[in-house]
């Protein structure tokens, strides 16, 4: 393997471990962990799901968070640049291409709900806690297109921002400031809602492995939210891992992005499964997906409470700092591409960001009003781009990292890599999953989605 793939042009990059640990843990924390996680526990059997997502991370999650990082710290580059810098054959520049077009995809629908997020922090600001209560509340203001498309622009902006600073003056000292504030106010928000009447049997739901509900949907479920949460086939950990200086142990900074991530959905479970529970009188039912869990269930949940406001103002600033860091992780892949591909100043990278951003993220905002006739296999504007990208794009983009890390760089080549810095304890766990272990896990999950929109399989 040539020495010389990392290129010395200049480029940006982390100051060092703590940088690239907390913006990668802000790219791997945000609405996943709070709404996404709580709602799959709930279903797939409390404790044991938990325990199921733990076991999967730090093994399936390791193994292509590792080849990822690795990847891009070895050539410098985003992820088309690494895929071609390390094979000269057409095909290892599409995989590139794959990990590149996702994160282009999910940043401007993932941007609509970050502006439904700034929406129901402003309500709360204003004191609007039993408006926002309401069962018609959230219908009423995705269908408003002009205040959902005002709120989408809001929170677009607040991410460009971040992306035009740059890597260290912008992505690293924002995640410096978020994630701890982020973390602080979960643990608040967690003990608050544990303290609740009723909430205990909430808390031994959540915690308390029970294997009498365990099944392969819970493995399939959990396996669907581990790729999900942790970054993982979306060009992100390639771009970073591509900001990483060569003396950062990137085994360790691994296991703490891990730890950090199923920390902070941990917390996610805390906040919302227990007050849940006691607001419900002990019904798992009421944790409905996706918004009818945030932007429903959980404004009822504060109503109730003696000090709603501060507690509402607290869930949303924090639930709005998780997006925003994901928001510009996903900014930052798209824009690095641009740089490294099209040979583009950080400032028009960032411009052409922002028009995909507008363009895509005004179909899926105006999905619910102006668009809402549009059905694509049976799903709105929103939900389909969620769909294409998590359900389809991400397992074949992983699928294609595995079989490049294997075939095209080699194995002894990622592990001379990882050397530099780490003792690699882990190597032989390695090499099994990204043998055979991880494809096989990636392919049960593409076939399961593609089965479950045909409605043959219920996940």
């Amino acid at each position: 393997m040539n020495d010389n793939l990392r290129e010395n042009a200049e480029r940006g990059a982390f100051s060092g471990k703590i940088g690239y640990v907390l913006a990668t843990a802000g790219s791997a924390v945000g609405l996943g962990n709070i709404w996404r996680f709580p709602y799959l526990a709930a279903r797939y059997g409390g404790g044991i799901f938990l325990l199921v997502y733990l076991v999967l991370a730090l093994t399936f999650g390791y193994t292509l968070m590792m080849s990822e990082s690795t990847m891009g710290r070895l050539t410098g580059k985003s992820p088309v640049g690494a895929f071609s810098a390390l094979s000269k054959r057409g095909i290892a520049k599409a995989g590139g291409w794959i990990n590149a077009v996702i994160p282009m995809l999910i940043l401007p629908y993932y941007s609509v709900i970050g502006g439904w997020v700034c929406k129901y922090l402003f309500e709360y600001l204003r004191g609007n806690v039993a408006g926002t209560a309401q069962d018609d509340f959230f219908g009423g203001f995705i269908t408003s297109a002009a205040d959902a498309e005002l709120w989408f622009i809001v929170f677009a902006a607040l991410t460009l921002v971040v992306i035009v600073a740059g890597v260290e003056n912008g992505v690293e000292k924002v995640s410096k400031i978020m994630m701890p504030i982020l973390v602080l106010l979960a643990m608040i928000v967690a003990v608050y809602s544990m303290t609740r009447p009723g909430a205990a049997a909430g808390i031994k739901y959540f915690l308390v492995p029970d294997f009498s509900h365990f099944s392969w949907m819970t493995v399939v479920a959990a396996l669907g939210q581990m790729f999900y949460s942790l970054s993982i086939a979306m060009g992100i950990l390639i771009t970073y891992g591509s900001y990483m200086k060569k003396d950062v142990d990137i085994e360790k900074a691994t296991h703490q992005v891990i730890f950090f991530d199923s920390g902070i959905a941990v917390l996610a479970g805390l906040m919302i499964i227990p007050a849940v529970f006691a607001f419900s009188g002990g019904d798992p039912s009421m944790l409905n997906k996706g918004p009818g869990l945030m932007f429903v269930t959980i404004p009822k949940v504060f109503e109730s409470m003696g000090l709603g406001q501060a507690v509402g103002i607290l869930f949303f600033v924090l639930v709005l700092f998780a997006a925003l860091t994901s928001a510009i992780s996903l900014a930052e892949t798209c824009a690095s591409t641009f740089q490294d591909e099209l040979g583009m100043g950080r400032t028009k990278a960032t411009g052409l960001v922002a028009i995909i951003m507008v363009v895509l993220g005004s179909l899926s905002s105006l999905g619910y009003s102006g668009l809402s006739f549009v059905r694509i296999f049976g799903m709105e504007i929103l939900d389909f781009f969620d769909f294409l990208t998590n359900s389809l794009m991400m397992p074949v983009a992983a699928f294609a990292t595995c079989i490049f890390v294997v075939k095209a760089v080699g194995l002894d080549n990622i592990s001379k890599e990882v050397k530099l810095s780490s003792k690699f304890r882990f190597e032989g766990m390695y090499r099994v999953f990204i043998r055979s272990v991880a494809p096989i896990f990636v392919v049960v999950i593409l076939l399961s989605s593609i089965l479950s929109v045909l409605g043959i399989l219920n996940i």
